[in-house]
């Protein structure tokens, strides 16, 4: 396996698969996963000709388990010195979740001609918890829950969040995937408890307004109206505001885990964005596209 030692000696595990000369797009997971949650993603840019690297966070996946810098800034540091051992250039940057707000705050600081477009998928940007200036957030109580639930019982709570919310499989009718709640659960109790816990903090009070100011490049923000996890209306409508070069893509039944429910949707408009065909790519019918404001 292949490792980035960290400047603060954390070892960090990532996948780098094809041409070293073509496009790099890097993928950034969402808490508590890994890379491997972007198998799909990767496997299907790497069939049009894209360098792919995919990295498990600090606390997560085969990375270590550290007690130190689970915070967003060491997160994006992380990053930059992975982009940097790596020489990567003119790179587009993919992130869910937790990895969107990783990517949003590395992209603002990123060196001049790394980063070439990003895309944010069900992102906590701007910010998620609630607050005077952002009253429409998700109240401080629920991530205290959340915490709560990770130090009693983890495997248990685990095994609920992927068989609920996060993929939509609470709602009537919908189509339960085994295969994806047990690849979640087995993602999850890869890292480690107390990076995990940690990282709660880390995605639900980084407030990312400032960084999503400060970014340059074409930034595609794509997210689920119906998302359990990230509510849609104090999300991607903020965040592509704050944008100066955003676009905003919807999917109104899709859940929190949309690019795995459907990754035929979500690649092909993610291709359409890097190829820069976004207004010629068919409209798919589950898929809406609001007005800029």
């Amino acid at each position: 396996m292949t490792y980035l030692t960290s400047k603060d000696g954390t070892h960090i595990f990532y996948k780098d698969w094809g041409p070293k000369t073509a496009q790099p797009i890097v993928f950034h997971h969402g808490w508590p996963l890994s890379a491997d949650d972007w198998d799909n993603q990767m496997m299907f840019f790497l069939g049009h000709g894209f360098r792919v690297i995919a990295h498990d966070r600090r606390g997560h996946g085969r990375s270590t388990q550290t007690d130190g810098g689970n915070d967003m800034d060491t997160y994006a540091d992380d990053v930059k010195q992975l982009v940097t051992q790596l020489d990567l250039k003119d790179a587009i940057h993919i992130g869910h979740s937790t990895g969107g707000g990783e990517v949003a705050h590395y992209v603002a600081r990123a060196e001049p001609d790394r980063v070439a477009k990003a895309v944010l998928i069900d992102a906590v940007t701007p910010l998620v918890v609630k607050t005077e200036s952002n009253p429409g957030g998700t109240p401080m109580d629920v991530f205290d829950g959340l915490r709560e639930a990770l130090a009693a019982n983890r495997p248990q709570f685990y095994l609920d969040f992927a068989s609920g919310p996060f993929y939509g499989f609470n709602r009537p009718g919908a189509k339960v995937s085994e295969g994806l709640i047990r690849n979640w659960w087995r993602q999850a109790m890869m890292g480690g408890i107390q990076g995990q816990y940690e990282c709660i903090s880390a995605f639900s009070e980084t407030d990312f307004t400032e960084d999503l100011k400060q970014i340059d490049v074409p930034v595609l923000v794509i997210h689920s109206e119906d998302d359990q996890i990230v509510p849609y209306a104090d999300s991607a409508p903020l965040a592509v505001k704050l944008l100066k070069n955003g676009r905003l893509k919807t999917y109104k039944d899709l859940p929190h885990g949309c690019f795995q429910i459907r990754p035929d949707l979500i690649n092909a408009d993610i291709l359409a964005f890097v190829r820069g065909e976004e207004e010629k790519a068919a409209p798919q019918p589950a898929v809406t596209t609001p007005e800029m404001a």
